[in-house]
């Protein structure tokens, strides 16, 4: 039997011939070749010899003529076209032109009179032709979306040209809604989520292109920063789209890289960094002034601008004032100095407190000695720390020493609960480092103080300092009224060793191993502990100022954010062992070989030490033979030792070496940031002596004070006027400086752009070209030759004539 033939399907090119509207006419056809080979003649000679021709007739795909010729670069067949009225697809045509930056192009378009009111350049051509079934294709065959607006699209292909021609005329690109704003508009759209979507992207693409960013702006690094940072923001609450903003991101925070590496001079980095105070009127006089844009670089994480070499340059210099000369010293020197400067900072904090504007005062407001004070304060406090603890070197005994007795009648609690002078001095610090602290919570905002992982560690080591304080203090108490009660009923005898004294006066004589659990003095001694480590841990604070330990600090910190992420599903796979262990084990107390899961609490300490290897195997044996529950044991104890030793351990390992490398990888720039950071904190003015000496107010501090209180009572109007007059000369200067570095960035990004390697689209364009010469020529040489022909003709009538006129001469 013969094979059955296999049904042909039908292809793309029947679903195109379907979707066309009707057949063409051969002269609609040849427009058609016309305006996409560039025939000039033949689209001249049809337009104007067929005045009821359809001019707006389409191919196979739907493209009418003027937009193969805007595909193919035809100019003159545009230009001919355009002047017809009731010309269709034009927006679509625009948004052509636009996609492949054809300038000249665009700006014929933009003259038709159908742009003559901005009504079509903030719609996209889908809103504006919405009697149309087809829509512009551009060169991959894909149909541009139906929210594409011509500034859109001009700013996502960065053309520098054709934004500031749209922009020109009116044409904006409206910034979304927030993601989570219910208003009427947002609502209908959300009915097509998909469309939403892609509609609030695109828009952020425009938005971000440097193109647009550049030109639309009068503060670019400002809507920089500002956009990076929401789109960062987006990038969290829309995962499905999150590496698109992501990157677009990344974009602004290049694009603000790319301005401060075009400065020039000083001058123009300090625009940069500060911006237009103008723009900022909230912000005190002392911030305004003070590195704005820098401080916004490093609260949304744009290292690459805050680690470039000119802002570095600039912060350096602002670092070492007035002391340019250490920066150029030995690390032993700068050892000494700080040395020193420990040793001194009692006299220093007196000159400072007597004459803060003299010139030792002055250094010590500058930052690198202001730095170098604070942490020569924080390492005295360390020192305190360990001295306190020189008495414990010998050790101590749990049972009450009758030698710590100052009189018979003494309480033992009396002479070891009381404050000793090192704990003093100790109190005297955490109570300075408090006032620090409300200090920066009431010159900040304190949603930005609670974003700092340091400052959360400062107040949790000053919280639990002075609830062990305040612990000890209320143990203190209770030990002073058992004392008064002794002195007042047994003020007659001799000691207290033959008298018997009521239980809770009695409390007060008896060893450390008879009190209770929720002694107050205890509780003083865990907390202090606990704040005793994380006070040493705060020293990796001040490590970013060091270049060998700064990548190393900030490798350790995001090592901690990956044990976090990890301790989720650790303590899921722990908990779930742990509880299903002690489920097979409670009823075997007593009956095991340990009591290893028998209890909550064993089973915990059994699965936390196995983790290290410090559990024994025999922990799931039983002494009866229940070998079932024993073999069950010994499964889930294995299972457990796999997945946690095995598995997630290595896990663990393999996240720290990927965070570690990652810096490694980036080490300059993330060490740069970190340092910076660090440095930022000792630009702003105040908090010049470190603690404790700040809890004493200096006259500068009064008198600043005083002069405030003045200015905002008497002086109000006057200030205001001059401070106005100010701000608007630093405006005009800040606009000028941000006008050249625009225009140095457009030129750059044009002249990259014409060093590009001819590609092949580049080659067909050369191609269309000499197509459309060809016909141009050919016209010329059909024009040439009916001249010619002509000519001929009028030569050969002549002849005649002049034949005829000497036959009738012969003839007479």
């Amino acid at each position: 039997m013969a094979k059955p033939r296999r049904q042909a399907f039908r292809v793309a090119g029947y679903l195109f011939h379907a979707q066309s509207p009707c057949s063409l006419s051969t002269a609609e056809e040849l427009f058609l070749d016309a305006a996409e080979y560039g025939n000039i003649p033949e689209v001249r000679r049809l337009l104007e010899e067929l005045p009821h021709f359809n001019f707006n007739c389409v191919n196979y795909m739907g493209q009418n003529a003027l937009q193969l010729a805007v595909a193919n670069e035809h100019l003159e067949v545009t230009k001919l076209l355009l002047r017809k009225k009731n010309l269709g697809r034009i927006g679509d045509a625009l948004l052509l032109a636009i996609s492949k930056g054809y300038v000249r192009i665009v700006e014929e378009i933009l003259s038709h009179q159908a742009f003559a009111d901005s009504h079509m350049l903030t719609n996209s051509p889908s809103q504006a032709d919405a009697h149309d079934d087809f829509f512009a294709y551009d060169e991959d065959g894909t149909r541009f979306s139906h929210d594409i607006t011509p500034i859109i699209l001009a700013s996502q292909c960065h053309e520098y040209e054709i934004v500031h021609i749209l922009l020109m005329k009116g044409a904006r690109i409206d910034r979304p809604h927030d993601y989570f704003c219910q208003c009427s508009t947002c609502i209908e759209q959300q009915r097509d989520s998909f469309s939403h979507s892609q509609s609030r992207i695109n828009a952020y693409k425009g938005l971000a292109s440097p193109a647009y960013l550049s030109l639309s702006n009068e503060d670019p690094v400002m809507a920089a920063l500002e956009l990076s940072n929401e789109l960062a923001v987006l990038a969290n609450i829309e995962k499905e789209f999150k590496n698109d903003y992501k990157k677009l991101s990344m974009q602004c925070k290049d694009f603000v890289v790319g301005l401060l590496d075009l400065c020039r001079n000083t001058e123009e980095v300090e625009a940069v960094l500060n911006g237009n105070t103008e723009s900022c009127p909230t912000l005190k006089p002392s911030v305004r002034q003070n590195l704005i844009r820098l401080k916004l670089a490093i609260k949304y994480e744009v290292k690459k601008f805050v680690a470039h070499p000119n802002c570095q340059q600039q912060l350096l210099s602002i670092w070492y004032e007035n002391l340019s000369g250490v920066r150029q010293q030995a690390t032993a020197v700068k050892i000494l100095l700080v040395l020193g400067v420990a040793v001194g900072l009692p006299v220093l904090a007196l000159i400072y407190w007597i004459a803060p504007t003299s010139k030792m005062g002055k250094l010590l407001c500058g930052p690198f000695l202001k730095f170098v004070a604070h942490a020569a304060s924080f390492i005295i406090f360390l020192c305190l720390l360990v001295l306190n603890t020189a008495d414990r070197f010998e050790g101590t005994s749990l049972l009450p020493n009758m030698t710590l007795h100052d009189h018979p009648l003494q309480l033992f609690r009396m002479k070891t609960t009381p404050f000793t002078w090192m704990e003093i001095l100790i109190i005297s610090w955490v109570i300075g480092k408090i006032w620090e602290e409300c200090r920066d919570i009431w010159s900040q905002d304190i949603r930005e103080y609670i974003s700092e992982p340091w400052n959360l560690l400062d107040f949790s080591i000053l919280t639990i300092f002075m609830t062990s304080f305040i612990a000890r203090l209320m143990a203190f108490w209770h030990a002073y009224s058992a004392q008064c009660y002794v002195d007042k009923h047994y003020k007659h005898y001799a000691d207290l060793s033959n008298v018997t004294l009521p239980f809770d006066i009695q409390y007060f004589q008896l060893a450390r191993v008879n009190w209770m659990p929720s002694d107050p003095q205890l509780i003083s001694e865990g907390l202090y502990a606990i704040a005793v480590v994380l006070s040493f841990s705060r020293i990796a604070y001040i490590l970013p100022a060091n270049e060998s330990f700064g990548p190393l600090q900030i490798s350790l910190g995001r090592t901690v954010k990956d044990i976090f992420k990890f301790l989720v599903i650790f303590i899921t796979v722990f908990v779930a062992f742990m509880v299903g262990m002690f489920n097979l084990y409670s009823y075997y107390l007593g009956a095991k070989y340990n009591d290893a899961f028998t209890t909550v609490e064993e089973s915990f300490k059994t699965l936390f030490w196995a983790i290290f290897g410090l559990s024994e195997v025999k922990s799931v044996v039983i002494n009866i033979d229940h070998k079932f529950i024993e073999n069950i044991g010994y499964i889930l104890y294995g299972v457990y030792n796999i997945i946690m030793v095995v598995v997630l351990l290595n896990m663990l390992i393999a996240m720290f070496n990927s965070s570690f490398q990652e810096i490694q990888d980036d080490a300059d720039v993330e060490w740069k940031f970190a340092r910076a950071k660090l440095w930022f904190s000792y630009f702003e003015n105040g908090g010049t002596l470190p603690v404790p000496f700040n809890l004493v107010p200096s006259p500068k501090a009064v008198a600043s004070l005083l002069s405030r209180m003045k200015t905002f009572l008497w002086d109000v109007p006057r200030h205001e006027s001059r401070e106005n007059s100010n701000s608007q000369v630093l405006s005009s200067l800040f606009q000028k400086i941000m006008n050249r570095l625009i225009k140095r960035y457009v030129l750059k990004a044009q002249r990259d752009k014409d060093n590009d390697e001819v590609n092949e689209g580049e080659l067909k364009e050369i191609k269309q070209d000499i197509s459309s010469l060809r016909y141009e020529l050919l016209e010329r040489g059909k024009h040439d030759t009916e001249t010619l022909a002509e000519l001929i003709r009028q030569l050969e009538e002549l002849k005649k004539k002049k034949k005829k006129k000497k036959i009738c001469q012969w003839n007479k």
